[in-house]
């Protein structure tokens, strides 16, 4: 994508899904689909350099049935992400984001993730490299500091190096990263949230449309959200409580389509698996993200327990998931 076509906010990107690892797989996102049509939905972090090392497989995508789908890369060196970008339109995906926030320890040790905005010089060179390689918009993902890089200031001149390159989409997550002394878990709750300053950036690049990211659990949260900026992402939420994508089409695109209740969308599950285990795959990596479906309502518990115990099963099928249903309705 080159200076004259920038990368840009969508429609799509109103409301999207986080990327996270060992969550926002295929079968995640095919689950996912289920509920809503419209949201925006991650991969998982894929690290740049296998891609351009032959693991293409790692990036297998179904464009008719996962899209709009953004892939995230996870890279420092703008001439092995220009060409993982050029894998990933090959794949189809709607757009491509640079992970410049992750903190966890084996993404600093490949010097990419959280530790690039340390350089916010290298952040510009790596996405002008990739939007330069590509014709679907190039987007990153931030945080607003790391360690003692903490100030309004500081965020800004991150801001500028993306606002620097054309793009005019960035998704901040609404907390600093510490790089030593915090695990990746406690670098998503321990540091502040601080939405204020996400918003004070909008009004200093007003043609910068702005994704926050951090603390975001409800639909009533995100609809607060947008009044503010352009869009809002969710990840530990939709885990939590992966019905809330049943919402999403009607009450954040304003699509006029009923709400699918949580026994409308457990059904369509059923049926889903019963092809998904037809085609070789092992019932309890989708069970894994159907687990909290039922979150909050009478007998979620036993419907939990009975599929973390069962799903692994050798020949566990379909029949897992109803069982645990029927044990959970007669709570």
């Amino acid at each position: 994508m080159t200076k004259d076509n920038p990368s840009i906010f969508t429609k799509a990107d109103t409301f999207s899904v986080a990327p996270m690892i060992d969550v926002t797989n295929r079968t995640f996102r095919r689950f996912a689909r289920l509920m809503s049509k419209r949201a925006m939905l991650y991969t998982e972090m894929i690290a740049a350099q296998a891609l351009t090392h032959g693991k293409e497989y790692l990036i297998d995508h179904d464009a008719e049935n996962e899209n709009p789908c953004t892939l995230q890369l996870g890279g420092s060196d703008p001439k092995v992400l220009a060409k993982a970008c050029k894998i990933g339109e090959k794949f189809g995906y709607s757009a491509i984001n640079l992970n410049a926030g992750c903190p966890s320890d084996k993404v600093q040790s490949g010097s990419f993730g959280a530790i690039l905005m340390k350089t916010p010089e290298v952040i510009s060179d790596c996405l002008k490299a990739m939007q330069d390689a590509v014709s679907i918009p190039v987007t990153v993902k931030t945080r607003i500091g790391v360690d003692d890089l903490d100030s309004f200031e500081y965020t800004r001149k991150i801001v500028d190096a993306v606002y620097s390159t054309g793009s005019r989409h960035i998704i901040l997550h609404a907390r600093k990263a510490w790089l030593n002394g915090l695990s990746p878990k406690e670098n998503r709750t321990v540091p502040p949230l601080d939405y204020d300053r996400v918003y004070a950036l909008y009004e200093y690049f007003p043609d910068l449309s702005i994704t926050i990211n951090g603390g975001i659990l409800t639909i009533e949260d995100c609809l607060e959200q947008l009044k503010k900026v352009q869009g809002v992402m969710l990840g530990r939420a939709i885990m939590d409580n992966p019905y809330l994508l049943a919402l999403v089409d009607s009450r954040i695109y304003g699509e006029n389509t009923p709400i699918l209740t949580k026994d409308e969308v457990f059904f369509k599950v059923v049926e889903f698996a019963k092809d998904f285990v037809a085609q070789g795959n092992r019932i309890h990596y989708l069970g894994n993200h159907v687990i909290n479906l039922f979150n909050g309502e009478k007998g979620a518990r036993r419907f939990r327990n009975y599929l973390s115990c069962h799903m692994h099963e050798l020949g566990a099928n379909e029949s897992v998931l109803v069982k645990a249903y029927e044990m959970m309705k007669e709570a």
